[in-house]
């Protein structure tokens, strides 16, 4: 029998934990309720609780008592003194402070940042753990991997079907998605344009939401490849799109236009991070497990080392099938021109014989995505009470 979390907290408010240090105000079931991360110190609803609840994972919620005293994290603020706004009775009571962060940012460094203020307050690096959804977590005392981006996309696709999975003839090859315009996304999308390699595919690309970088923070080398002008090009052109929905749409998990996984053979991911902030780890989002849970055979145009997190997962990589060395390269610029070597494979192929000798590990995939992830919750704790 599991053992259940217990979540110690300074507030409950309609059986929810009022995200700890928050400053903002908002109640949950209302659109503020979303709105933590945008306001200092940017903590957030903590997400290990709603999975507890979805999944009947054993949990108790207190005010009083001694167990995790749990903070979500909207984006790391490393000008944020956590430690200094911890109520002291979390410490009297010997809680332990547990951080929940799902995104891919570099560890090591979050790691520096959070024994630097222990050191400041005269406390054990010992007191708290930190849950990341960096792969490069598992390596670093105190800091754990856990592929939240599963729970959360198995949570709010619920009320979609997961896609059966077509084995007629389909019209297209590839489904190639991207919302949010990135350096090393325009390479690879002109990259893979130039070479022919989307004529008969879905492809989108949206340049009207873009982050706040620039060519130079580019991880793979354009210059190696002679691409800078053919991606001047490319986006001069953008946006691109393959459907009628909008930007907001396309970020919301409860949407899904079917024909992306039915009615193409292979799924070209194009994930959030290509370097996982330097840190040498992978992170896996909801963009990989559209395809596994929609029934697509995929590629996976990410960190190094993200398809040996699936196989750690229980997923299966087609490794039978696709050339999955590019997983092993750690170089970005490298990797990604393997990467297209094995996209170029993949298509010269007859497409509907190659997708049918990888059916067996589409459904196996689609089953475990669509199974309870009591199993996983019940993992994290016993290795958050090593």
């Amino acid at each position: 029998m599991s053992l259940p979390f217990n979540f110690i907290t300074d507030c409950i408010v309609q059986d929810k934990i009022y995200p700890a240090l928050a400053q903002w105000k908002a109640k949950p079931y209302t659109l503020g309720w979303r709105d933590f991360a945008q306001h200092w110190p940017n903590t957030v609803p903590i997400e290990l609780l709603e999975h507890c609840r979805i999944h009947n994972y054993p949990h108790n919620i207190s005010t009083t008592g001694t167990g995790f005293y749990a903070i979500g994290i909207g984006f790391f603020n490393f000008d944020v003194d956590y430690f200094e706004l911890i109520p002291n009775w979390v410490f009297k009571n010997k809680n332990t402070i547990l951080f929940y962060y799902h995104e891919g940012d570099n560890p090591y460094r979050i790691k520096q940042r959070l024994d630097q203020l222990c050191r400041k307050h005269k406390l054990s690096i010992n007191c708290y753990r930190f849950v990341s959804g960096n792969t490069s977590a598992d390596n670093i005392p105190g800091f754990i991997y856990f592929s939240d981006h599963e729970l959360l996309y198995w949570h709010r696709n619920s009320k979609v079907s997961a896609t059966s999975i077509n084995l007629n003839r389909r019209h297209k090859e590839f489904t190639a998605l991207s919302r949010t315009h990135k350096w090393w996304r325009a390479t690879v999308m002109t990259d893979m344009i130039r070479n022919e390699l989307l004529s008969n595919s879905y492809w989108s690309y949206r340049t009207d939401i873009a982050l706040d970088e620039s060519l130079k923070d580019n991880p793979i080398e354009v210059d190696t490849l002679a691409i800078r002008s053919d991606i001047n090009d490319f986006l001069i052109g953008a946006p691109y799109t393959c459907d009628n929905m909008t930007a907001d749409q396309h970020n919301d998990h409860s949407t899904l236009e079917t024909d992306h996984y039915f009615n193409a053979y292979c799924n070209i991911v194009l994930e959030t991070h290509y370097d996982a902030d330097q840190s040498g780890g992978a992170f896996l989002t909801e963009k990989t497990f559209k395809p596994i849970k929609h029934g697509q055979p995929f590629v996976v145009v990410g960190p190094p080392g993200s398809l040996s997190a699936l196989r750690k997962l229980g997923y299966r990589t087609f490794d039978h099938a696709i050339d999955n060395s590019y997983d092993l390269i750690q170089d970005n610029t490298q990797r990604w021109q393997k990467t297209l070597k094995t996209i170029q494979q993949i298509q010269q192929q007859d497409m509907h014989a190659w997708f049918q000798s990888c059916i067996d590990d589409v459904q196996h995939n689609q089953q475990l995505f669509l199974a309870s992830k009591y199993a996983r919750l019940n993992t994290l704790y016993e290795r958050l009470h090593d």
